[in-house]
Protein backbone atom coordinates (compact mmCIF):
# COMPACT_ATOMS: atom_id res chain seq x y z
CA UNK A 1 0.00 0.00 0.00
CA UNK A 2 1.08 3.42 -1.18
CA UNK A 3 0.92 6.43 0.80
CA UNK A 4 -1.35 8.95 -1.07
CA UNK A 5 -0.19 12.78 -2.33
CA UNK A 6 -1.43 15.32 0.21
CA UNK A 7 -2.66 18.14 -2.16
CA UNK A 8 -2.91 21.29 -0.12
CA UNK A 9 -5.62 23.49 -0.87
CA UNK A 10 -6.06 27.15 0.54
CA UNK A 11 -9.94 26.80 -0.51
CA UNK A 12 -10.47 24.49 2.15
CA UNK A 13 -11.62 25.54 5.98
CA UNK A 14 -10.57 23.51 8.91
CA UNK A 15 -14.26 21.77 9.00
CA UNK A 16 -13.24 19.82 5.81
CA UNK A 17 -9.76 19.25 7.24
CA UNK A 18 -10.84 17.99 10.34
CA UNK A 19 -13.80 15.81 8.46
CA UNK A 20 -10.57 14.33 6.21
CA UNK A 21 -8.63 13.60 8.96
CA UNK A 22 -11.46 11.83 10.79
CA UNK A 23 -11.80 9.94 7.21
CA UNK A 24 -8.10 9.06 7.24
CA UNK A 25 -8.22 8.27 10.70
CA UNK A 26 -10.96 5.26 10.21
CA UNK A 27 -9.39 3.79 7.60
CA UNK A 28 -5.92 3.52 8.74
CA UNK A 29 -7.49 1.62 11.84
CA UNK A 30 -9.67 -0.52 9.57
CA UNK A 31 -6.43 -1.19 7.80
CA UNK A 32 -4.65 -2.35 11.03
CA UNK A 33 -7.39 -4.45 11.87
CA UNK A 34 -7.39 -5.95 8.43
CA UNK A 35 -4.00 -6.59 8.57
CA UNK A 36 -4.23 -8.66 12.26
CA UNK A 37 -7.09 -10.82 10.48
CA UNK A 38 -4.67 -11.76 7.27
CA UNK A 39 -2.08 -12.37 10.15
CA UNK A 40 -4.28 -14.62 12.18
CA UNK A 41 -5.58 -16.52 9.30
CA UNK A 42 -2.21 -17.36 7.47
CA UNK A 43 -1.16 -18.04 11.62
CA UNK A 44 -3.91 -20.50 11.60
CA UNK A 45 -3.08 -22.47 8.29
CA UNK A 46 0.47 -22.88 9.89
CA UNK A 47 -0.80 -24.20 13.36
CA UNK A 48 -2.92 -26.62 11.58
CA UNK A 49 -0.43 -27.74 9.10
CA UNK A 50 1.97 -28.42 12.34
CA UNK A 51 -1.16 -30.17 14.32
CA UNK A 52 -1.05 -32.44 11.21
CA UNK A 53 2.72 -33.48 11.61
CA UNK A 54 2.47 -33.60 15.08
CA UNK A 55 -0.45 -36.23 15.05
CA UNK A 56 0.96 -38.27 12.64
CA UNK A 57 3.98 -38.43 14.58
CA UNK A 58 2.76 -39.07 17.92
CA UNK A 59 0.69 -42.09 16.09
CA UNK A 60 4.04 -43.13 14.98
CA UNK A 61 5.59 -42.42 18.29
CA UNK A 62 2.98 -44.75 19.87
CA UNK A 63 3.36 -48.06 18.05
CA UNK A 64 7.69 -47.24 17.72
CA UNK A 65 7.43 -46.93 21.86
CA UNK A 66 4.88 -50.17 22.15
CA UNK A 67 7.53 -52.38 19.98
CA UNK A 68 10.71 -50.88 22.42
CA UNK A 69 8.68 -51.73 25.59
CA UNK A 70 8.04 -54.96 24.76
CA UNK A 71 11.84 -55.34 23.13
CA UNK A 72 12.96 -54.32 26.57
CA UNK A 73 10.89 -56.24 28.28
CA UNK A 74 11.96 -59.48 26.91
CA UNK A 75 15.65 -58.43 27.03
CA UNK A 76 15.90 -57.57 30.83
CA UNK A 77 13.64 -60.83 30.97
CA UNK A 78 15.85 -62.96 29.40
CA UNK A 79 18.97 -61.49 31.15
CA UNK A 80 17.06 -62.15 34.64
CA UNK A 81 16.71 -66.08 33.79
CA UNK A 82 13.79 -65.61 32.21
CA UNK A 83 12.07 -64.17 34.70
CA UNK A 84 10.41 -61.92 32.19
CA UNK A 85 7.79 -60.47 35.24
CA UNK A 86 11.22 -58.77 36.55
CA UNK A 87 11.56 -57.45 32.83
CA UNK A 88 8.32 -55.86 32.55
CA UNK A 89 8.07 -54.61 35.95
CA UNK A 90 11.90 -52.78 35.36
CA UNK A 91 11.05 -51.58 31.98
CA UNK A 92 7.48 -50.01 33.58
CA UNK A 93 10.15 -47.99 35.94
CA UNK A 94 11.80 -47.18 33.36
CA UNK A 95 9.13 -45.23 30.96
CA UNK A 96 7.01 -44.00 34.27
CA UNK A 97 10.52 -42.20 35.20
CA UNK A 98 11.08 -41.03 31.42
CA UNK A 99 6.91 -40.07 31.41
CA UNK A 100 7.30 -37.82 34.78
CA UNK A 101 10.70 -36.40 33.51
CA UNK A 102 9.04 -35.46 30.02
CA UNK A 103 6.22 -33.81 31.88
CA UNK A 104 8.18 -31.68 34.22
CA UNK A 105 9.78 -30.35 30.68
CA UNK A 106 6.81 -29.76 29.48
CA UNK A 107 5.13 -27.99 32.03
CA UNK A 108 8.43 -25.66 32.49
CA UNK A 109 7.67 -24.81 28.59
CA UNK A 110 4.34 -22.54 29.49
CA UNK A 111 6.70 -20.19 30.86
CA UNK A 112 8.31 -19.38 27.54
CA UNK A 113 6.54 -16.18 25.81
CA UNK A 114 3.25 -16.99 24.09
CA UNK A 115 2.87 -16.74 19.92
CA UNK A 116 0.10 -14.21 19.88
CA UNK A 117 0.02 -11.31 18.04
CA UNK A 118 1.26 -9.02 20.82
CA UNK A 119 3.27 -6.90 18.13
CA UNK A 120 0.35 -6.02 16.44
CA UNK A 121 -2.01 -5.40 19.33
CA UNK A 122 0.96 -3.16 20.23
CA UNK A 123 0.91 -1.11 16.57
CA UNK A 124 -3.27 -1.19 16.45
CA UNK A 125 -3.57 0.48 20.12
CA UNK A 126 -0.31 2.59 19.03
CA UNK A 127 -2.49 4.03 16.10
CA UNK A 128 -5.28 4.58 17.80
CA UNK A 129 -4.10 6.16 20.41
CA UNK A 130 -1.94 8.68 17.71
CA UNK A 131 -5.12 9.12 16.06
CA UNK A 132 -7.15 10.26 19.35
CA UNK A 133 -3.90 12.83 19.86
CA UNK A 134 -4.13 14.48 16.39
CA UNK A 135 -7.87 14.39 16.76
CA UNK A 136 -7.50 16.10 19.83
CA UNK A 137 -4.98 19.07 18.62
CA UNK A 138 -7.17 19.63 15.77
CA UNK A 139 -10.16 20.40 17.57
CA UNK A 140 -7.70 22.66 19.85
CA UNK A 141 -6.64 24.45 16.97
CA UNK A 142 -10.33 24.69 15.33
CA UNK A 143 -11.47 26.20 18.76
CA UNK A 144 -8.54 28.68 18.95
CA UNK A 145 -9.65 29.88 15.25
CA UNK A 146 -13.14 29.84 15.93
CA UNK A 147 -12.54 32.39 19.14
CA UNK A 148 -10.41 34.74 17.14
Amino acid sequence: MTARPVHIDPEVGLPDLVKRLADDSKRLVKDEVRLAKIEAGESMKSASKGAMWLGLAFGIGIVMLIALTVALATGIGQIANGNMWLGALLTGAIEIGLGLWLVKRGVSSFGEPSYTFEETRAEVKETVEWVGDVRHEAKMTAARQDGR
